[in-house]
């Protein structure tokens, strides 16, 4: 979520448990202007909080001038001092996610990972790998974005230069195409680009309409969609990621997401089915 807008979109997600304290709300308040100094951003979000063993890591990201590819993410344990991450490459994913369990809170801690890798038909090799929680942290917000962030449709524009920016004249979806998973978008480049939602093809516009809709999503069965406040909020969910919420204002350009969580996939969602 926008960090100008911070205090206000808090409240709209307050009610599934995601909060922060006064201090900690005061601390980004001063400390993200600073950042936004510093790393010469044009825009701050404030993506969430990973809660680790023994101290939590939050977390915000910065944009440069394109709002997709150009984003950095930093963490910090007090809301004040930040270090940026390294970018996540899918390899750091890949091994990233041979590690169970909780995050430890100590970015210089490492796991020990023991994978069987199979070089012939007939050889095994056992292969220990070792993880620094710092990469771990970086490939988790990653696959967190690639999987679950998500905007409203119109929310952005691609620029005939191929650069994606904020819709200045974005007003919100109605009240009714908020209710439906075809009005949202994953934020993240689509490998395929899938336009099966959109029925008519007349209703497809190149600039708005070059990311995947929820609809399109074989997963779209992790997601859960309520109307709260007399349907003048929606939240979206994510069950896969449990802790990760959109929200968004029908017929304003108010949304935003946050995730407060584990930064472990739900495994026992099919039971919960």
């Amino acid at each position: 979520m926008q960090a100008d807008y911070l205090h206000q979109y808090l409240d709209y997600v307050a009610s599934n448990g995601l909060v922060l304290s006064p201090e900690q709300k005061v601390a980004l308040q001063v400390s993200l202007e600073i950042v936004k100094k510093n790393y010469k951003f044009s825009r701050v979000y404030f993506w969430g909080k990973i809660m680790g063993l023994t101290t939590d890591y939050f977390i915000v990201q910065g944009v440069e001038t394109d709002e997709l590819k150009d984003k950095k993410s930093l963490y910090s344990f007090n809301c004040m001092d930040w270090k940026l991450l390294p970018p996540a490459t899918d390899k750091m994913i890949e091994r990233s996610m041979m590690v169970k369990g909780r995050f430890m809170g100590d970015p210089s801690h490492e796991y020990e990972s023991i994978t069987v890798k199979k070089t012939d038909v007939e050889t095994i090799e056992e292969v220990s790998l070792k993880i620094k929680e710092e990469e771990r942290l970086t490939a988790t917000i990653e696959l967190i974005n690639k999987e679950a962030a998500i905007i409203p449709r119109g929310a952005f524009i691609k620029t005939p230069l191929e650069q994606v920016h904020r819709n200045r004249s974005f007003e919100g979806l109605s009240i009714i195409e908020a209710g439906k998973l075809q009005s949202y978008l994953h934020f993240t480049t689509p490998l395929i680009l899938k336009k099966k939602s959109l029925l008519l093809q007349a209703n497809l516009e190149e600039s708005i309409d070059f990311l995947n809709s929820l609809d399109d999503d074989e997963l779209k069965v992790f997601w859960s969609l309520q109307y709260e406040k007399g349907s003048k909020l929606v939240i979206l969910r994510n069950l896969l990621w449990l802790g990760f919420t959109f929200f968004h204002m029908p017929e304003t350009a108010q949304y935003g997401y946050i995730y407060m969580g584990l930064g472990e996939r739900n495994i026992d969602f099919p039971f919960m089915i």
